[in-house]
């Protein structure tokens, strides 16, 4: 995943809107002035923060607000469409980044701004139709949060090594130095979830990617630690909303 550095830059531009990124390209920690929506048309694209990352898959948006430090890395050939929401419009959206799924109306009313010079009648209508479509969107659960306990650090610093790893949480206590009960309440005070459950977001979150790098779905269950395909499978279609294999599928289509 890619790693915040403490001087994030301050942006006034982005790269070209429409330019496709090279399996692995990163983008160095910044922020800006203006929200901004990050579509995925194909490939994946991580958005790393201080508080958790988020893993956009294709067919799918990221919200960024303003002056959120962020930084980012594509996996397999990603096409980003990159939209400018200003300040005033971002507060109708969330504080922090979040995930959504393109509705196919969002999809052709956000494809349609990108080509349209701004401030016009339609440039304002096709982002109020955008607007209207993210605020009624479900939020994908696609981010992974970040500790800020150290003792818990040290567990998911463990994890984000070899997501593959059986270990139980007893055992990675003791090799951090917590015990299981201490590590337990932890997971539940500071990330809202279980020790099972982030694990499973972690591993769901690297299937993402490795799919998107064209690795079969076979050897991404096996990669990451699951017993069999099938329950692999079964995880990742409760959280992505999709089969694995036709996730694959779509994330290698570049649409016009």
């Amino acid at each position: 995943m890619t790693e915040l550095v403490p001087e994030p830059v301050f942006w006034t531009d982005d790269p070209p809107d429409c330019e496709p990124l090279t399996h692995g390209a990163d983008i160095a920690p910044h922020f800006h002035d203006f929200g901004q929506l990050r579509y995925a048309a194909s490939g994946a694209l991580v958005t790393a923060t201080e508080v958790g990352t988020w893993v956009t898959p294709a067919n799918r948006i990221t919200w960024v607000p303003p002056y959120f430090v962020h930084s980012s890395r594509s996996h397999g050939e990603t096409d980003v469409r990159l939209l400018r929401v200003p300040s005033a419009a971002a507060a109708q959206l969330p504080t922090e980044p979040s995930v959504f799924t393109a509705s196919a109306l969002m999809r052709e009313a956000y494809l349609a701004l990108l080509t349209e010079p701004t401030e016009t009648p339609r440039a304002r209508l096709l982002l109020e139709v955008v607007l209207a479509e993210l605020t009624r969107a479900p939020q994908e659960p696609l981010r992974l949060p970040e500790p800020t306990d150290p003792r818990l650090k040290a567990v998911t610093d463990l994890l984000h090594t070899d997501p593959a790893t059986p270990a139980t949480l007893a055992e990675l206590g003791h090799r951090t130095g917590s015990s299981n009960r201490t590590l337990s309440r932890l997971f539940s005070s500071d990330l809202a979830m279980t020790f099972h459950q982030w694990r499973t977001l972690l591993r769901i979150q690297r299937a993402l990617l490795e799919l998107a790098d064209g690795t079969s779905v076979t050897d991404t269950a096996i990669r990451l630690g699951w017993s069999n395909p099938t329950s692999f499978i079964e995880a990742f279609t409760d959280l992505v909303g999709q089969t694995p294999g036709r996730y694959r599928s779509a994330a290698h289509v570049m649409p016009d």
